[in-house]
């Protein structure tokens, strides 16, 4: 035989084999497809990309809950929850002011009769928003509502009324012109008279205000009702305009000229902020004007103890304790 003709019978040979070798090689990966598909388990499906739902997608088709996947190990974009510290609990606020701002220089005759007598306390609050009770939670927080609730636990078994006669934004004028309907008529032995914030705000003539609560306060005094006069807050929208000064000292002068009783809750106020330091977050409302729900019960426990004790002391005291017109700085 030639060395041609070996040489093609050898080429023949080697193809055979190698294609022996490929079938063999087909036959064993299409069987391990086959055992795959047989066993769930080896069974890798690929993951799924949720799709947003569009306009389109038809109502009757169900909603398809998904969970949202786990952060893998490493991952800095996830991650894992951690357990929030726990947050101290607020220590709550005193309520306190110094004794000379927060007690009444004149006995309560009137209001002391009642109580002595056993007969109702008829008690009217007017003013403008601080009385109506803006800035606090509901009606109940309003200081009229705290300061019936602090009498009728300092008096107990007394029919204590109480009446909150305070509409927002009125000034003096328009506060008087109430006075025959809204005070005069529940015939009350206290009046309590919130007055001089808005004529502040509104850049009032002091000149003009100073006539008109003298007026007013003859209109209460001859009702035969006791009477305490609550000069402006001392807050953020009040303390810039600069005749607050004059106004408090105006309404402090009113009282010592007509002999009734002050509240100083601008200087009770003014305690908290310079000397207590408090902040006005701490007893004045977002809108930096009216006080809130902190400032309204301390407000009212605060004069709610000057009542009690104006209306329990001796009247020959009144003397002894006269009235001073507070001068700021």
């Amino acid at each position: 035989m030639s060395s041609k003709n070996q040489n093609i019978i050898a080429c023949l040979r080697w193809a055979a084999a190698a294609t022996a070798i490929f079938a063999v090689h087909i036959f064993a990966v299409h069987t391990a497809a086959l055992a795959q598909a047989a066993d769930p388990a080896l069974f890798v499906a690929p993951e799924l990309t949720p799709v947003a739902a569009s306009a389109a997608t038809p109502a009757a088709m169900p909603a398809v809950a998904t969970s949202a996947p786990h952060p893998l190990p490493g991952d800095i974009t996830k991650p894992e929850a951690t357990p929030s510290a726990t947050v101290p609990a607020a220590t709550p606020i005193s309520c306190s002011a110094p004794a000379a701002f927060s007690r009444l220089d004149r006995p309560l005759a009137h209001t002391m009769g009642r109580l002595a007598s056993g007969e109702p306390l008829n008690i009217v609050a007017i003013g403008s928003s601080s009385t109506a009770g803006a800035g606090a939670s509901s009606p109940a927080a309003s200081y009229p509502s705290r300061l019936a609730v602090e009498l009728r636990q300092r008096f107990p078994g007394h029919d204590i009324t109480m009446l909150n006669s305070g509409i927002n934004g009125e000034e003096t004028d328009q506060m008087m012109a109430r006075f025959s309907a809204d005070v005069l008529a529940a015939h009350p032995q206290l009046v309590l008279w919130q007055v001089g914030t808005n004529s502040v705000l509104r850049d009032r003539s002091l000149d003009a205000h100073s006539v008109q609560l003298h007026q007013g306060i003859e209109e209460l005094k001859a009702a035969n009702a006791d009477v305490v006069l609550i000069d402006p807050q001392f807050a953020p929208a009040v303390i810039v305009k600069p005749e607050i000064s004059d106004m408090v000292e105006q309404i402090a002068l009113a009282a010592k000229e007509e002999n009734v009783d002050l509240f100083r809750r601008f200087a009770v106020m003014r305690n908290w902020y310079e000397v207590q330091h408090l902040s006005f977050g701490d007893f004045i409302s977002p809108d930096r004007l009216h006080m809130n729900d902190w400032s309204y019960a301390c407000w009212a426990k605060l004069l709610g103890g000057a009542i009690a004790e104006a209306a329990s002391r001796p009247v020959a005291s009144a003397a002894a304790h006269p009235v001073r017109a507070t001068t700021l700085p």
